[in-house]
């Protein structure tokens, strides 16, 4: 598919301080300063973009090519991001950089499904089950698929940064201390709590949840260091293993800013050049967050055709239970009723949540689709429906 080039401003920023010239007296001994006339404004620090500077796609790879690991932070839910993101990949890929990327968004335990898939020996739908992409991340899958494709395509191998979400979920809730040996084991064993600037960043985080959330600050601060430490550590072992390969590493931009989350913490265990790279748009350019500022052109997924149900997944038994619609549901309209157990969307049957939205990965608003439920009776055995939804 062809990309947009985006326009990349370096974070290269040149800051002018205002100063004020002080009149010298060709004699000697204090010089009487005038008076200060009263409403006039003080001097204030002004950071000024350097437009010299401005550059494009290419210039920037050429800048990149002997980094050892190269952080795009992301906005999970924005095009453009995983647009730049494939970008990189791609004009590094052509510069005959050996590469591997690193994604937050699959957990360790599932690296030999996202292997499987790389090598082309399982299909995509299979790959989505096998690794929970749905249950654990759950952000529309299109936004990543261009990036997963291409990796396929060239075998690129795909890392798996992150911890086993049972992990940090139980550190919320009982902290580090409350694992069991063998839940510890699978943590990093060098976590760094020593950073202040890192400490007030994610308390300022946690207050920002509801107050019936903010129920442990440090089991809240654990859960960050372990995502960071786990994915840094996860990191540095694919730089150690392989020296003569580049790591993309795609993470959200919250853990790669300043180099406080991941990066900070993979050059501590690998001292390698470095490169973090940021969406500019809506930050305050400061240099201290990133090497370079990325300006692309916003973009958008073509809308996808939903089916405008509401879905029980916790519920046992066969298919989905339909717990609601929302407006204008294409389901509702066609026929299909609270207490429903979809079994069927086109030609793929269906057992979980995660089937369904595999069903509808290449749907577009106005497709219609035979969903097939069933229904229970009154009496006898449920009864096996197929109605028309046209999705919405």
């Amino acid at each position: 598919m062809s990309q947009p080039s985006p326009t990349i401003l370096t974070g290269t920023l040149l800051l002018l301080f205002g100063t004020l010239a002080l009149a010298q007296s060709a004699t000697t001994g204090p010089v009487a300063q005038p008076p200060v006339p009263t409403g006039i404004p003080p001097h204030i620090e002004s950071r000024v973009l350097d437009l010299a500077s401005l550059t494009s796609m290419d210039a920037l790879l050429d800048r990149l090519t002997d980094r050892r690991v190269i952080f795009v932070g992301e906005s999970h839910d924005r095009y453009e991001d995983h647009l730049n993101q494939l970008a990189i990949i791609q004009g590094l890929h052509t510069r005959g950089r050996p590469l591997a990327i690193g994604l937050e968004f699959f957990q360790q335990p599932f690296q030999a499904d996202i292997d499987a898939y790389i090598a082309g020996t399982i299909p995509e739908a299979e790959f989505l089950r096998r690794t929970q992409y749905f249950d654990r991340w759950r952000y529309d899958y299109r936004l990543y698929r261009p990036i997963l494709q291409f990796a396929r395509e060239q075998r690129i191998p795909v890392i798996a940064l992150n911890l086993a979400s049972e992990l940090t979920a139980k550190v919320g809730d009982v902290g580090i201390a409350g694992l069991t040996e063998a839940e510890r084991a699978r943590i990093p064993t060098e976590i760094d709590r020593d950073d202040p600037a890192y400490r007030q960043r994610v308390e300022s985080v946690f207050k920002l949840h509801p107050a019936e959330q903010q129920h442990n600050l440090e089991h809240f601060l654990e859960v960050q260091l372990l995502w960071d430490e786990g994915m840094a550590e996860r990191a540095a072992r694919v730089l150690a293993d392989d020296p003569g390969r580049t790591l993309v590493v795609l993470a959200g931009a919250g853990h790669i800013e300043y180099g406080q989350g991941i990066p900070n913490r993979l050059l501590r265990r690998q001292p390698v050049p470095s490169a973090i790279l940021l969406n500019g748009a809506n930050r305050r350019p400061d240099p201290a967050a990133a090497d370079f500022f990325l300006y692309p052109q916003p973009a958008e997924l073509p809308p996808p055709g939903l089916l405008g149900v509401m879905l029980d997944n916790e519920t046992s038994g066969n298919g989905v239970l339909v717990k609601g619609f929302g407006d204008e549901s294409g389901a509702k309209i066609a026929g299909l009723a609270e207490g429903d157990r979809i079994v069927g969307v086109g030609e793929a049957s269906i057992a979980n949540y995660a089937d369904i939205r595999i069903a509808l990965l290449d749907s577009r608003p106005g497709l219609t689709l035979p969903v097939v439920v069933e229904r229970k009776r009154l009496i006898g055995d449920d009864e096996r429906l197929t109605f028309l939804v046209e999705l919405h």
